[in-house]
């Protein structure tokens, strides 16, 4: 294994290792050692990497907003705000990084981080699609892209919240499900409504479309 290959490699370990025991305890009582243990990794090969343990959190938040993937276009904008977040609901439920990046992302006792950058960057997403959909004569006439995608967002994050609470995840699809139901007449026309699909079932669908794609790409990267 190339040198490179090897730092790369020794990169994600270290993140695995930071996002299990971040999920695990929270970022207060997660400390070096305990990531250093579950890595099994020296020292100074997490230091070569990550200066601090504030600079770990940094590195599970970006990773967990990757992890999430990308959404294949829709001809239909609502649908694929609908699918940024269903897919976004399977990975939280399936995917260790995920989970420690929303746990990061809602910690209130992690003073020393930056917590709102992970909700801005996702609303400002959801805002794009949501002010294309209204460019395609989808949404409501009163609706506003970027108030819509604030609102959205907190109340999934209370939705996932309450679901981590109660069933560790385990009811998340159908809770996300009921409130896409009751947020989205309220946002799109009703003849574009009909046409969307709001099942918690699609999470799954999205998710092995979007690897199906990834893997097409895997070969075409390495003749690069």
């Amino acid at each position: 294994m190339a040198k490179q290959d090897r730092a790369i490699q020794t990169q994600r370990t270290i993140l695995a290792a930071a996002a299990s025991v971040f999920e695990e305890r929270g970022f207060q009582a997660a400390t070096i050692t305990d990531i250093l243990s579950t890595a099994g990794v020296t020292k100074g090969a997490l230091y070569f990497h990550f200066q601090s343990k504030e600079d770990l959190a940094y590195g599970v938040m970006a990773a967990q907003g990757r992890h999430m993937g990308i959404v294949p276009p829709r001809a239909c904008k609502t649908q694929e705000v609908v699918d940024t977040v269903l897919l976004q609901t399977y990975r939280l439920r399936e995917d260790p990084m995920v989970r420690a990046g929303v746990r990061l992302a809602m910690d209130q006792y992690a003073t020393e981080l930056d917590r709102g950058v992970s909700f801005q960057d996702w609303g400002k997403g959801i805002a794009t699609l949501l002010t294309q959909a209204k460019e395609q004569g989808e949404l409501l006439p009163h609706i506003t892209p970027s108030d819509t995608a604030e609102l959205l967002v907190g109340a999934y994050a209370g939705v996932q919240s309450m679901s981590q609470a109660v069933s560790n995840y385990a009811d998340l699809d159908h809770r996300t499900s009921v409130l896409l139901r009751h947020i989205m007449p309220n946002v799109v026309l009703s003849s574009v409504l009909t046409t969307i699909d709001l099942s918690s079932e699609r999470g799954a669908v999205i998710y092995s479309e979007v690897r199906a794609l990834s893997e097409e790409a895997e070969p075409a990267e390495s003749r690069a």
